[in-house]
């Protein structure tokens, strides 16, 4: 005769057998999706669509390592007050997330109170309890990308060790993606970008022009492009040769980035020239930005470091959209001609089209 109770444990462990069989097909779907995408921003978009889905977290977090600064930044912040941790940075090895990143393991906390690796630091900014913690590096190639961190479970559950294995399982599919991902992006990368400036080059240049163009007459807005050389930088080469005036050139590009917004689009066009697109910025909002570049090349001192203290000057025109031109070639063509006026006359100066 067969017990209730066995019944009842056969029924259960028939159940938990399913589940399992269920979450192991739903993570293979899942990696399927994430290593079939190159975009950053979609493989981002479902690794935040599935930690919700599958783990129930009140708050959670996606952090990417920053490797110049050794620093980790947040990525994706989704829950309560989450949003006041997007501009936050933490050190390699600061509280959970860090000593994460630091020793490339993966931690389940149930109770944050007992554990001397927690800091409250970022409760207090969110105003929000943490009671437990899922902790998660993204490891490819040995290399630790960032972590995942979960905190609390919804419903006052505790985490468990199935959802530390479920969130390892994501998470390795994760780094796969996202390696390819960063990889792609930076073969993209050095086919815009200036060699030696890390501006965006001509091929990006006209890239842009056309997108803006057509944005700007969508929405009825205003962009305008500057256009500048450097007065006498032949001199620079003839005195000093070709290495310093590369230095100077990539010198040159972090003073014009120094006085620019975040949509604002710097490019070097070739040799010493340099164009800037200003989205949403007519002709005099351009020629306010002209004088706090010109301003500020004139009073710099390039190469000071290397004990040379070198002073510059360059020429400026300036075109817009829609009162010059509404059409990009011209665009360009009028604040050449406009800049190619002050070289042929005064240098160190700005001109309108």
């Amino acid at each position: 005769m067969v017990s209730e109770q066995s019944v009842i444990t056969k029924d259960s462990a028939l159940n938990n057998s399913k589940k399992d069989a269920r979450g192991i097909e739903i993570l293979h779907e899942i990696g399927k999706t994430l290593t079939s995408t190159l975009d950053l921003k979609e493989v981002l978009s479902i690794i935040m669509q599935k930690i919700s889905e599958l783990l129930k977290p009140a708050n959670w977090s996606l952090l990417l390592l920053d490797e110049e600064k050794h620093e980790l930044f947040f990525e994706i912040t989704v829950g309560e007050n989450s949003d006041k941790l997007k501009d936050m940075r933490i050190s390699i090895g600061e509280g959970i997330a860090g000593w994460v990143a630091m020793t490339g393991e993966a931690v389940l906390i149930t109770d944050v109170s007992k554990d001397p690796r927690f800091s409250s630091k970022f409760d207090r900014i969110t105003n929000f309890q943490t009671r437990s913690i899922i902790c998660v590096p993204l490891r490819s190639k040995g290399r630790v990308l960032g972590v995942v961190e979960l905190i609390n479970k919804i419903e006052d559950q505790d985490f468990d060790q199935n959802d530390l294995n479920i969130l390892i399982t994501l998470t390795d599919y994760a780094a796969i993606a996202i390696e390819n991902a960063k990889y792609l992006q930076k073969v993209q990368e050095l086919t815009i970008r200036d060699d030696l400036t890390s501006l965006y080059n001509s091929r990006y240049l006209h890239l842009m022009l056309e997108r803006e163009m057509e944005r700007s007459k969508r929405y009825g807005l205003h962009f305008s492009m500057i256009f500048l050389d450097l007065d006498h930088f032949k001199l620079v080469n003839d005195r000093y040769g070709h290495i310093i005036g590369s230095k100077v050139l990539k010198e040159t590009a972090e003073v014009i980035k120094s006085e620019l917004r975040k949509p604002d689009i710097p490019i070097r066009y070739g040799g010493d020239e340099f164009v800037i697109l200003l989205p949403e910025t007519d002709k005099k909002g351009a020629y306010r930005v002209t004088l706090r570049i010109r301003e500020a090349l004139n009073n710099h001192e390039f190469l000071k470091e290397d004990g040379l203290s070198i002073k510059l000057t360059a020429s400026f025109g300036i075109a817009a959209f829609p009162e010059d031109t509404d059409n990009t070639l011209d665009l360009v063509r009028l604040s050449d001609g406009a800049m190619y006026r002050i070289k042929e006359t005064t240098r160190d100066g700005i001109a309108l089209a």
